[in-house]
């Protein structure tokens, strides 16, 4: 009797894992994984505007489209048409857009033509009067809905930079985009009606479709993260990945600014045997105050062994991870504390081997056109002494795979000897700087400047402060009286959170498959309906 339970305990206490693991996944993350959906890797605006455009032609109910930037250009006004031809054969045509990110882009003329054309248009979080410190808030998700049917999450604004000048031999800018169908659109449609429903009326209960009356089209799951302020679902879900890789996380980001928390999950991972590697901007970003900020954050991640790339072509405006050759993300949400607690965004994770392999194929195909950043001699750290059982995996053929024998520190060696400048071109390495400098001098300079400009001129200084101070005194006032007044009134108008059901704590049932054998390591304990065994349904791009 004994014997049979010491045999039974160790899979009864696996099982207990797997279940805590899928728990720990959707409760960090917010949603509930979604099982049978087909999924379409979409590269540039090359590929992703063409599939928006053919969707919405395709129409014949509804269209919601939500995005950070609409310009008011030769591409915009290409979508702007789509969405009025639709909207006058009677479809419904949703438009929602970020005041800050397209009010310097589209002028008021613009949305007035769609407004004229049968478009519902509304702006999100215009400046008020009320909330002084509302504009932090940004709507930067970039999505499409048709019908119900098919949805696509990216990090793709509208504009001609995403296509390119080709006049002007100015190359698109470099992002990455999904397609996806099946039950999983129902988040999608549900993520679009909480952003409209934050600029005015909500939007009838009847169009949010159930999961379940939208059929399986695939054996692909996903989760949608549907980030709003403060809520920093996705920072927790990756930090949680960053702990659970035990092979491989390549990340690909924007405008990345790693809080401490995560630089540390990252140089964990790296000194543990993991491959991890982060390609952003390089000298074509469009921000460019930020790429010194950037590489100031380089050092703590090299000296653990984390690799950095930076893109040699146009802007890298791409938000993407795969980790361990099973977990994938994109959407529009970037490695910096605005997208993690100021803003709304929108990224779909996938937990599928086929979507994976396609993401790092992709990865490794644009680190052929990136240039890796390295410490000097004098600034590297030694390495974490791996034994046979620790280190990491052989990375794909044809990928950079992991430094070995000191190599990465031999060519930095050579390159200083020969000079900078040729080594970085013979060997696609470039010395770190002292980038810190900058940013402490720049900070030094800042404070100094305002520190004399209040002893000369105090009234510079104070006045604004006062002007400010009192905004948002009065801003408090007025949300108080209306606070007092909705809480006097006995009848409340329903919020859309009661007919939504809530991104928060969603349990997910309980799949037999729980009870089968463990995988082999945490990423593999999420429970999926399909066994691997079964072909996997992905839709790949030509």
């Amino acid at each position: 009797m004994a014997k049979t339970k010491l045999k039974e305990h160790p899979r009864e206490a696996m099982s207990a894992t797997r279940i805590l693991a899928a728990q720990a996944f959707s409760r960090a993350a917010g949603a509930p994984l979604v099982h049978g959906n087909s999924i379409r890797l979409l590269r540039d605006g090359d590929e992703n505007y063409p599939a928006w455009l053919d969707a919405i032609n395709s129409a014949e109910r509804t269209i919601y489209f939500e995005n950070y930037i609409i310009h008011d250009d030769k591409i915009g006004r290409q979508f702007a048409d789509a969405f009025i031809a639709k909207a006058r054969e009677g479809i419904r045509v949703r438009v929602l857009y970020d005041w800050m990110g397209s009010f310097p882009e589209a002028s008021g003329g613009f949305w007035r033509r769609l407004s004229d054309g049968g478009v519902e248009v509304r702006c999100f979080n215009p400046p008020r009067l009320d909330s002084p410190l509302g504009w932090v808030s940004r709507l930067h998700r970039k999505s499409l809905c048709v019908d119900h049917r098919v949805a696509f999450i990216s990090g793709l604004c509208v504009g001609q930079m995403w296509v390119g000048y080709p006049e002007r031999k100015v190359p698109p800018w470099r992002d990455t985009g999904v397609e996806v169908s099946g039950p999983v659109v129902a988040d999608v449609v549900q993520a679009f009606f909480r952003a409209w429903a934050e600029t005015g009326p909500e939007l009838p209960a009847d169009e949010l479709p159930d999961r379940d009356s939208i059929p399986a089209t695939g054996m692909v799951d996903l989760r949608v993260l549907a980030s709003i302020t403060a809520t920093a679902g996705l920072y927790r879900l990756e930090q949680l990945i960053t702990v659970l890789a035990q092979k491989t996380l390549w990340l690909t980001d924007a405008y990345f600014v790693g809080t401490t928390s995560y630089v540390q999950a990252l140089r964990g991972a790296a000194m543990d045997g993991v491959d991890v590697r982060l390609l952003i901007p390089g000298s074509n970003g469009d921000l460019r105050f930020l790429r010194p900020i950037s590489r100031a954050g380089y050092r703590p991640l090299l000296e653990a062994g984390v690799r950095v790339f930076e893109w040699n072509g146009s802007m890298l405006h791409a938000k993407t991870a795969v980790a361990d050759g099973r977990w994938a993300r994109v959407g529009s949400s970037n490695l910096n504390i605005a997208s993690w607690l100021g803003n709304w965004e929108l990224d779909v994770a996938v937990e599928d081997p086929g979507f994976a392999h396609e993401m790092e194929q992709m990865y490794l195909r644009d680190l052929n056109n990136a240039t890796e950043i390295v410490l000097g001699r004098k600034n590297r750290v030694r390495p974490v002494a791996m034994t046979e059982s620790t280190a990491p995996a052989p990375v794909l053929s044809g990928g950079l795979g992991r430094r070995r024998g000191g190599s990465a520190s031999q060519l930095t060696a050579g390159a200083i000897r020969v000079s900078n400048t040729v080594g970085a071109a013979l060997t696609s390495r470039l010395v770190l700087g002292a980038a810190e400098a900058k940013i402490m001098m720049s900070g030094g300079i800042i404070l100094l400047s305002v520190a004399a400009l209040a002893s000369l001129e105090p009234l510079l200084v104070t006045v604004p402060f006062v002007l400010i101070a009192g905004w948002i005194g009065i801003s408090l006032l007025i949300q108080a009286y209306h606070l007092h007044e909705s809480t006097d009134n006995s009848t409340v108008s329903d919020n859309i959170d009661d007919r939504i059901e809530p991104f928060i704590s969603r349990d997910e049932p309980f799949d037999e498959t729980l009870l089968e054998p463990p995988a082999e390591h945490p990423l593999d304990q999420v429970p999926s309906k399909h066994s691997l065994k079964n072909p996997v349904t992905i839709h790949r791009s030509d």
